[in-house]
């Protein structure tokens, strides 16, 4: 790797609250809080609710808390996040050389090359990012990737200070960075590694820096060592601009209510098969092998439990949603037993390929081109026109055991009915 190597970490702020904002400007005073799936518990909050709420609190401990300090709560809007992501990502992407997309509010940017004062860089990259799409970021500039992840994070520690841009390509601002950050502060370390590193004197993440890396490895592992030379400004981590597929996709919901009936089961588990094969042809994979499975809740002692699962061999390596729904039903009718009260559904994908991959004799069944053709309409359709525009039978459009959102908010973007509306 070079020398001269800059990278930037680029990370939206409080994102999911943020994006509830950018459609709701009443409330950019408000404190916000987003919830997990069935309003369970507190998964996202605005920087001014972090004082009063912590994250994972269940939403029904926190309610009179939430409602005495006046902050509202958001069921989550996965599909308005979603898309804001992407514009957000998309934006970013025109603006630096290369980029690789971390996670949904999390871009790390290659600036090798980039003439002129980077914090500047960082601070136009900001506003527009701002100005575009709402969301507020920080931007957190140096010489790898981890370091760039630190700077990110004293950004937003010292937002007064800093403006949302800090820049420590410098070896002097580095240095007062890794001094002044603990660390369990440090990506990859966490707080069950730091149990184990302040024991040998290590507290701060200049303490990790100025470690023997061979040491770290053999007592540690490889990753700890690679954190300490990327902190002392050795690069050893690459931007990587394109997500290799995925080995296993998943499709885990818990119900809105517990269900104690078969057919419901079959369509939460169609559902979730059909949302799972999305996923499959969106990487351009097939798959082979499917597990199915369902269970009751395992925490009231007072319900009688029951979770059992199912593997299912496909004929031949599909992205069939069609085929694989009606062999996912199939087993979910196997495995289901009456007298429980079941909480949740998972279809599970495994033994993905990419197609070609998989070896079969001339003999072999294979998907047929219509197959193909058919899903690749189907899926511009619901591309266009919303996810469920287009679905299998056995699929319902607003299913009772669905998950809880009572204080969902709308799909301002992804919706034409539920547009943004101005009062004149």
């Amino acid at each position: 790797m070079r020398s001269d190597q800059v990278f930037a970490l680029i990370d939206c702020n409080s994102f999911y609250a943020s994006c509830e904002r950018v459609f709701r400007p009443d409330l950019a005073k408000t404190p916000i809080v987003v919830l997990s799936n069935n309003d369970g518990c507190v998964i996202a909050r605005s920087y001014d609710a972090k004082p009063y709420v912590k994250m994972g609190e269940p939403y029904f401990q926190a309610k009179e808390k939430l409602r005495r300090h006046g902050i509202v709560a958001f069921s989550s809007n996965y599909a308005l996040y979603g898309d804001m992501s992407e514009r957000v990502m998309s934006l970013i992407e025109s603006m630096v050389p290369a980029a690789e997309v971390y996670s949904i509010d999390e871009c790390f940017a290659d600036l090798t090359g980039v003439a002129g004062n980077l914090t500047q860089f960082g601070r136009d990259v900001r506003a527009r990012v701002l100005r575009c799409t709402g969301i507020p970021v920080g931007v957190g500039i140096a010489r790898t990737k981890t370091l760039a992840k630190l700077a990110n994070h004293t950004a937003k520690r010292l937002q007064a200070q800093t403006g949302g841009v800090v820049d420590i390509t410098d070896n002097f601002k580095r240095d007062w960075v890794l001094r002044n950050t603990e660390v369990k502060e440090v990506w990859g370390i966490g707080r069950r590694m730091t149990v184990h590193l302040e024991p040998m004197g290590i507290h701060t993440a200049m303490d990790l820096a100025k470690a023997d890396p061979r040491m770290l490895r053999d007592k540690f592992n490889v990753v700890v060592e690679k954190t300490a030379r990327e902190l002392a400004g050795t690069p050893c981590l690459e931007l990587d601009e394109a997500d290799p597929p995925k080995q296993e996709i998943c499709c885990s919901r818990m119900f809105g209510k517990r269900l104690t009936e078969l057919a419901p089961i079959k369509q939460a588990v169609a559902t979730y098969t059909g949302r799972a094969a999305e996923k499959l042809r969106a990487q351009g994979s097939v798959c082979k092998r499917m597990r199915v499975s369902i269970r009751t809740g395992m925490f009231n002692p007072e319900e009688a439990r029951h979770a059992q699962g199912a593997l299912v061999e496909l004929p031949y390596p599909t992205c069939d949603t069609l085929l694989m729904t009606r062999l996912a039903v199939d087993a979910a009718a196997k495995i289901f037993q009456p007298g429980f009260r079941y909480s949740k559904a998972e279809v599970l994908l495994m033994d993905l390929r990419q197609p070609g991959e998989f070896t079969a004799d001339l003999f072999a069944l294979k998907q047929s081109v219509c197959c193909d053709r058919l899903m690749n309409v189907m899926d511009r359709i619901n591309n266009r026109w919303e996810r469920g525009t287009m679905r299998p039978g056995s699929v319902p459009t607003s299913p009772d055991w669905g998950m809880r959102r009572e204080m969902l908010s709308q799909s301002y973007t992804t919706r034409i009915d539920q547009l943004w509306t101005v009062k004149c």
